[in-house]
């Protein structure tokens, strides 16, 4: 690889996976980061799959530290920037990948439970995230975030708590970037669309009721470019990139890795 990240110091929150057959999101981003030179803190709650993540990039000869939190719990966040500074002495990269929807549903069905451990999970812990690491950012002055969304803030579903703290990230990560660029920080979104991950076709599977390789066909045809999702590594490569120097007049823009799908108006 051409160490595009060479030396630098990443958070990557969600570093594990769920069990699957293909790889999810936030471990290609730790792998492929790795790979790039990058010192990886990889962040989960589930430890022993953050450890397996660990493994892989042990065997390809980089460097990474499990860190287990609940990013739903502030203490854990604040955790989370500290141990990054302890071990490699600053905080180049936050990278957020955590991201839920079970449980939810239209706006007359959607149980007040259901509402606030999503609206946690997926926007809460961003907040939390952040508000530790963009002290250690602005001292350096300098600093990237990356928050994965999902073109579900921008499409027609039927999830209306999954949609809004997408739409909600967002909203947060743009007022993260203009709020922070006279420290040198730069902040963007990435929404990804239909992706063959882990996380959606053994956890949609599972919850509909839906044999895997049919829910892999219905999805693959709803994207346009291809009639093909996209995958981890394409997610991951978007991360990376916007972590890299090559973006570095880049901040406050949502970009889409969906094949086409947000594209598509009218």
């Amino acid at each position: 690889m051409s160490g595009r990240l060479e030396g630098k110091a990443a958070i990557v929150v969600g570093a594990g996976q769920t069990p699957g057959e293909t790889i999810g999101n936030g471990r290609a981003t730790a792998i492929l980061f790795a790979r790039e030179g990058a010192r990886v803190l990889l962040v989960d709650r589930d430890e022993a799959s953050a450890k397996e993540t660990q493994a892989m990039i042990a065997e390809e000869g980089g460097t990474s530290v499990v860190h287990r939190a609940d990013v739903t719990v502030e203490s854990d966040c604040a955790a989370i920037a500290d141990a990054c500074v302890e071990h490699f002495g600053a905080i180049d990269v936050l990278h957020n990948n955590v991201g839920i929807g079970g449980g939810d549903a239209g706006p007359t069905n959607l149980l007040e439970e259901d509402w606030d451990r999503i609206m946690d999970t997926n926007l809460k812990s961003v907040f939390f995230t952040c508000k530790y690491a963009l002290p250690v950012m602005r001292e350096q002055r300098s600093g990237v975030i990356t928050n994965i969304s999902s073109a579900a803030a921008v499409c027609a579903v039927g999830i209306v708590a999954y949609k809004t703290s997408k739409a909600g990230l967002n909203a947060y990560t743009h007022a993260i970037a203009t709020g922070n660029a006279q420290y040198g920080i730069r902040a963007n979104v990435i929404m990804p669309g239909l992706m063959n991950t882990p996380m959606a076709i053994e956890g949609i599977s599972a919850a509909r009721g839906i044999d895997r390789e049919k829910l892999i066909e219905q999805r693959h045809a709803l994207v346009p470019l291809g009639n093909k999702m996209g995958t981890a590594w394409d997610v991951a490569y978007a991360g990376l990139f916007l972590a890299s120097d090559e973006a570095g007049f880049i901040t406050g823009v949502v970009l889409p890795v969906d094949g086409g799908q947000s594209a598509r108006i009218g």
